[in-house]
């Protein structure tokens, strides 16, 4: 059987909706008190705007919500549905664990900004955006491996639940982004 490049980046994809997504659905009114003068698709600190998938994650968080209070509801959500049992607990807790330090960081590194924001000048503004997606890169590096560890860990049937799962976020994000370029 031959895996074609979507299946294999389907689980850096899916842990990537898991924390990464979410961090950039922060609003306006967490990160500067007026941006309304900085044209869209600027990396401004407002996310939403410099976010390229829309606002499918935003939908998600409830107003004021922190990356921290997201990542909780996810962690839960994925407990859930993949029925994690006693004995994976240990390497639950470790993916949980990641996710919940990478969501404290971001929320940090998204108030240093909103902080600064304001005072930034265009070089400013560009660097502190490679700071936070430098800040993802180093997340995921250290998300991915707990996963493993716990994709490891499952059953047969919660695999074949956690590869659909990641298959339609995959399939998701490729008809939004077709869907985006017509």
């Amino acid at each position: 059987m031959t895996n074609t490049f979507a299946q294999r980046a389907a689980p850096l994809l899916v842990t990537t909706l898991l924390f990464a997504a979410p961090a950039f659905a922060q609003t306006a009114s967490q990160t500067a008190p007026d941006q309304s003068n900085i044209p869209s698709g600027t990396p401004s600190g407002t996310i939403e705007k410099a976010r390229p998938h829309g606002s499918r994650a935003a939908s998600a968080r409830q107003p004021g919500e922190t990356i921290e209070g997201l990542v909780e509801r996810r962690i839960a959500d994925l407990h859930s549905r993949l029925h994690i049992t006693p004995p994976q607990s240990q390497q639950w807790d470790q993916f949980a664990g990641v996710m919940r330090d990478n969501a404290k960081a971001m929320d940090a590194i998204y108030q240093q900004r909103a902080e600064k924001l304001t005072s930034m000048n265009a070089v400013d503004n560009m660097q502190s955006f490679a700071q936070i997606e430098q800040e993802r890169a180093q997340d995921m590096q250290k998300l991915v491996p707990a996963f493993q560890t716990l994709y490891g860990s499952l059953s047969d049937q919660q695999k074949k639940t956690a590869d659909q799962m990641f298959r339609n976020y995959a399939a998701n994000d490729h008809a939004h982004h077709q869907a985006a370029a017509q």
